[in-house]
């Protein structure tokens, strides 16, 4: 399939969070509440605000020099760590638009745009991407509300000419049980086939699409080249709560597939929640800086480049339609 021509707004946002290569090694600190339970999982709520802000910007200090860029939420995160001058200016910043959660029945989940919150504003503030997250199951009765969300949203960051990263995630249509492996495939790549068919969307990340307890590499391989070919656009793997090791073997196969890189969290820095601050600012300096760095390498040598997907054009007199 030829590549689409990308605005140049759109496109310079994929440079900047992506290698010159054109392959992402994005760091994921957007998690609001979940963080909290990790901090303390006794008491969430006795989790500061100052004190998840904290967290975030000292895991970017740490971290940001060794990936393309940082996903971060506009409430602890995004300005505060810009503020702190904790990401360097060579490294792409993706903000978030959703609220934390969601609304509605847990089989037929509801996303939001977080209140007082924008595509303009993440524009206006130097986002180089805007992320999306909802909640999306094809036959749940909530899949056209989030169809026709999303396609808002993806027209939205057209109109401000600002690249949309957009996370969708599985969910069980049965309350009493998760999804099974096979299920979450289908759903998986199902996804992947409609929701990058809205136009604007413009970079998918993707959960692994098998169960975690699923240990048949061949199946990682064949479920990792279905997204692919369902897939319209470019698509990174995210990292949910995995140990590293097993994270680093479904980057492999991923990139193998034809993924484009990854936007990786807990599988990184998951261990520093439960730190003393001393014993945490050396971690992140070592151990996780560490598989950062094995990360982004193994997605230099392995991934796809957005590029392949995209290019650009300039005539001289663009800046008159633009």
């Amino acid at each position: 399939m030829p590549p689409v021509t990308l605005s140049i707004g759109k496109t310079r946002g994929l440079q900047q969070c992506s290698s010159p290569r054109g392959v992402f090694t994005c760091l994921a600190l957007d998690h609001r509440q979940n963080l909290r339970r990790a901090l303390n999982p006794q008491d969430p709520a006795a989790v500061s605000d100052v004190q998840l802000s904290a967290f975030k910007v000292a895991v970017c200090a740490a971290l940001a020099q060794q990936a393309t860029a940082v996903l971060l939420d506009p409430e602890y995160g995004a300005a505060q760590a810009v503020a702190a001058d904790a990401i360097p200016g060579g490294c792409g910043l993706v903000v978030a638009l959703e609220s934390t959660g969601y609304g509605g029945e847990s089989t037929a989940r509801q996303s939001q745009i977080l209140p007082d919150w924008s595509v303009e504003k993440a524009k206006r503030m130097g986002a180089s991407m805007a992320k999306l997250l909802v909640y999306y199951h094809p036959a749940s009765s909530a899949a056209p509300e989030i169809e026709d969300f999303t396609r808002r949203v993806a027209a939205e960051c057209q109109a401000h000419d600002l690249a949309l990263m957009l996370e969708p995630l599985s969910y069980s249509l049965d309350p009493a049980k998760k999804l099974p492996s096979d299920e979450k495939r289908r759903v998986v790549v199902e996804t992947a086939h409609r929701l990058t068919a809205i136009p604007g969307v413009d970079l998918l990340k993707v959960e692994f699409p098998l169960d975690a307890d699923d240990m048949d590499e061949t199946r990682w391989a064949d479920a990792c080249a279905e997204i692919n070919r369902s897939s319209r656009v470019p698509w990174i793997l995210l990292s949910a709560a995995v140990s590293f090791d097993l994270y680093l073997r479904q980057v492999t196969i991923a990139c193998r597939a034809g993924a484009s890189g990854i936007a990786v969290g807990r599988a990184v820095w998951q261990e520093a929640v439960q730190m003393s601050a001393e014993a945490r600012t050396g971690f992140l300096a070592t151990t996780a800086r560490q598989r950062l760095a094995r990360l982004s390498a193994l997605c230099q040598a392995l991934a796809r480049p957005w590029n392949e997907f995209y290019t650009a054009e300039a005539p001289l007199d663009w800046y008159r339609m633009y």
